[in-house]
């Protein structure tokens, strides 16, 4: 073999498998070029004061200290009780068994 060949073989290998790494992402984007964004919405939010309403704000928020302190010794202690779960059946049903078919 040549030393050209030598050389050219895993450049055109090389090449081949780049060829492959076409970003499909980018081929299907929504906007005009590749940079392109939304420049009006993003001048429209640089001129807003405060997006948020005022309720967001509002960092007093009302609470049982005393409760608060009593359930995290529970949670600390293990001792938590269980959830009641409400249900609009009066029926008891019971876990099926998977098999789906008659006994």
């Amino acid at each position: 073999m040549s030393r050209t060949t030598l050389f050219l073989a895993p450049a055109l290998a090389v090449a081949a498998l780049l060829g492959g790494c076409a970003d499909s992402y980018y081929d299907r984007r929504d906007s005009v070029t590749f940079r392109a964004g939304d420049a009006v919405e993003s001048n429209k939010v640089a001129h807003i004061i405060d997006p948020w309403p005022k309720a967001a704000a509002n960092r007093d928020i009302p609470s049982d200290g005393m409760r608060m302190q009593r359930a995290a010794e529970r949670y600390r202690t293990n001792k938590t009780t269980p959830l009641q779960t409400t249900s609009t059946s009066s029926v008891g049903y019971e876990p099926s068994g998977g098999g789906g078919g008659k006994q």
